[in-house]
């Protein structure tokens, strides 16, 4: 039996519609997809509605940038860094029982405080410390040990 070619048009046609029958369900189901939640807009009111909640989102994610560099620009000022370091800085003594202890914000400046032991009682100790740095007293070994264990830490 021989087609004619008016059955082979026939079913050309009929494939061609199949096919925008599918695109026009896959349309309209994005079309539904993208308006629900929307009563009585058309296209244009809602892709305006969600244009400027696109445009919101973007002022509050500035907005929320510039806090995080304010908050992270306060932190540097927090104490971040520390350090501690026992040591027996005389031989008349027992034990480790005097010690350093550094604390220090993020740019390296803070205090360091020494304990020193002795038979006859104990003695602490008070340095400001700039950019990791002794600021005024020159800052003993153990001291200084201890500022620069300190500062390392990030």
């Amino acid at each position: 039996m021989q087609l004619s070619s008016t059955n082979i048009l026939l079913t050309i046609v009929i494939i061609w519609l199949a096919l925008l029958n599918i695109y026009l369900f896959k349309a309209v189901a994005g079309y539904k997809k993208i308006t629900h939640g929307t009563q009585n807009l058309n296209l244009e009111q809602i892709l305006d509605l969600l244009f400027k909640k696109v445009d919101l989102s973007e002022k509050r994610m500035a907005q929320q940038a510039e806090e995080v560099a304010k908050l992270e620009m306060a932190n540097r000022l927090n104490i971040q860094k520390h350090a501690l370091m026992r040591f027996n800085p005389f031989e008349d003594t027992g034990g480790d029982q005097s010690f350093v202890a550094a604390f220090l914000d993020g740019e390296n400046n803070g205090i360091v405080i020494s304990s020193l032991h002795t038979r006859s009682g104990t003695r602490v100790y008070a340095k400001n410390v700039t950019a990791g740095k002794a600021d005024s007293h020159q800052f003993s070994k153990e001291e200084k040990e201890v500022v620069e264990k300190a500062a390392r830490r990030v």
